[in-house]
């Protein structure tokens, strides 16, 4: 079955960093396309970033030139390094995968306060 599990979320003062990390199983990872969403309590779903197979990348306007998506095949995992951390960037970060159909996460939560 796919399994998808988040790790690295945290409490970080504003300027930090945080690095992500998403396993996948239950999928050829190497030709899969995957994403990261967060979502803030009391704002719509927001989809951040995306990584195709061949490593193309995609971010919103707010987080570019501040997170880095990328993928390591030999591991089987998906990365969002997070730097220059706001306050507005505090949400629960979901790892996604398309697979046939979509396959989501739990959630880590991030953090950003003083």
């Amino acid at each position: 079955q796919v399994q998808l599990v988040e790790s690295g979320g945290g409490l970080v003062q504003p300027g930090g960093s945080l690095r992500l990390s998403c396993a996948a199983s239950g999928i050829i990872f190497r030709l899969s396309y995957m994403g990261w969403y967060r979502q803030a309590p009391g704002k719509q779903r927001e989809l951040v970033a995306t990584i195709t197979s061949s490593s193309t990348t995609n971010y919103t306007d707010s987080v570019k030139g501040r997170f880095t998506i990328s993928r390591d095949n030999a591991k089987n995992t998906m990365y969002l390094q997070m730097n220059s951390l706001k306050p507005e960037d505090t949400a629960v970060y979901y790892c996604t995968v398309r697979w046939v159909r979509d396959y989501w996460g739990q959630g880590t939560q991030v953090t950003v306060s003083s």
